[in-house]
């Protein structure tokens, strides 16, 4: 089975699901080892490309022609409609704080404010 620990980052401010808070090292010990997590979503910023954020069931990552990408994790819920809930809650708020919609370079920022 597949290990993604070595290509995964954690944004220092994820964003939860308010149903995981409490179980927020097991979710991530599961997804650096590989095991399965059919009802986890992850929000990801794209190395490439033109989107903000990204939506990836958990169960993808196991898959064995799925890319072997560098993923910055900035987002993690249960259930896809959570996900896109986040979204908007996270794009609400980068408006509210920039006036903007630039959620890349907004999360960017903060991750190295620290």
């Amino acid at each position: 089975m597949r290990k993604w620990k070595d290509n995964m980052r954690y944004y220092r401010r994820l964003y939860w699901g308010e149903d995981l808070k409490k179980k927020k090292e097991k979710i991530i010990r599961r997804l650096n080892t590989g095991k399965l997590q059919r009802d986890i979503y992850v929000l990801v910023l794209p190395e490439h490309g033109s989107n903000q954020l990204e939506i990836y069931n958990a169960a993808l990552f196991l898959q064995p022609d799925f890319p072997n990408d560098d993923f910055f994790v900035v987002g993690i819920v249960r259930g896809y409609e959570a996900a896109l809930e986040l979204v908007e809650e996270i794009a609400g708020k980068v408006y509210e704080q920039t006036g903007a919609a630039d959620i890349r370079t907004y999360l960017l920022e903060r991750e190295q404010e620290g």
